[in-house]
């Protein structure tokens, strides 16, 4: 089945402690694994689903190859935006999102395990989440459209509109230019159609503003395979050979890190015409994790036998 052929994603909500949480979720019958993929600002979970064109949808591009993917609406959008003041800070948006997951997950199965997938701001929350020890059976880590450093021009535009709290996808032909730049990048009016642009929450922008010095702490804490994606025409983040050291850098107790640079992509991958190219990369790295995942179970009867006091083989 083609990822065209893919029936429409189910949209789903619950209350997670007296807030609602909404997602769009396209499920595999026998999942090899479960992507749950968080947005960036200014958009909702229909990112991940590109409207009128099936083919750039990871949703159904997943479910199409044996993969559930459940696409998160983080909080502040979606159904929980009529909450705002539940989630002002860092912990709680990891708490609202990890109990969201569990929720949507509960009688669902998970294959070989969870991975958790991160866009633009949606990366602060995946890596936090990935840092912390409740995302069950997590996997691995894949990031795009975040970094270390600004571009020159994109944190002169931000940095100015963040003082006054504004979403980075601000239509405002500045902002616009940084998301959105590139000829022949995005098919044509994608920005505009219904459900890719919305307004972003209050505490977006100081999370724009903290994210850069914050990350390196939190990447330093993850211990699962990570996989980050750079777009070749990256507009607001430092790119080439730096701006992928910078990444993999920081991600110093995970056993294995590894960046790509997607050519042809803008900053908005799963939305670019590119986009089919990279959510197969996502889906390989997914691959990856679960063998991994397999080769470690097949090892731990032989390491449950060993005696108290037996050393371990070499």
């Amino acid at each position: 089945m083609t990822a065209a052929a893919e029936p429409a994603p189910s949209r789903l909500v619950a209350d997670v402690d007296g807030v609602p949480m909404s997602a769009l979720l396209a499920e595999a019958p026998r999942p090899r694994a479960v992507i749950v993929a968080l947005h960036g600002g200014a958009t909702t979970s229909a990112y991940f689903d590109a409207p009128n064109r099936p083919r750039l949808s990871l949703l159904r591009t997943g479910a199409a190859l044996g993969f559930t993917v459940l696409a998160l609406d983080r909080p502040g959008y979606g159904a929980s935006s009529v909450r705002p003041e539940r989630m002002t800070t860092a912990e709680e948006r990891v708490d609202l999102a990890d109990a969201a997951v569990d929720r949507f997950l509960a009688s669902r199965p998970r294959g070989a395990g969870v991975l958790l997938m991160g866009h633009s701001l949606g990366c602060e929350l995946a890596v936090r989440m990935a840092a912390g020890e409740r995302v069950r059976d997590l996997l691995g880590l894949e990031i795009s459209g975040t970094g270390r450093h600004y571009r020159p021009a994109a944190a002169e535009i931000l940095t100015g509109r963040f003082r006054d709290g504004s979403s980075p996808a601000s239509r405002a032909s500045g902002v616009h230019d940084l998301v959105w730049g590139g000829d022949g990048l995005y098919p044509e009016r994608i920005a505009s159609e219904a459900g890719v642009l919305v307004p972003g929450p209050p505490h977006e922008g100081s999370v724009a503003r903290s994210w850069p010095h914050d990350f390196p702490a939190v990447a330093a804490r993850v211990r699962v395979p990570v996989h980050y994606t750079l777009a070749e025409h990256e507009g607001v983040w430092r790119s080439g050979p730096a701006g992928l050291a910078d990444v993999t850098a920081m991600f110093t107790a995970a056993p294995r890190v590894t960046a790509e640079e997607q050519a042809g992509g803008g900053h908005n991958l799963s939305l670019g015409l590119s986009a089919m190219a990279y959510h197969l990369r996502v889906l390989a790295f997914a691959e990856e994790c679960a063998l991994a995942r397999e080769r470690s179970d097949r090892r731990r009867p032989s390491e449950r036998v060993r005696t108290v006091g037996e050393e371990a083989p070499r």
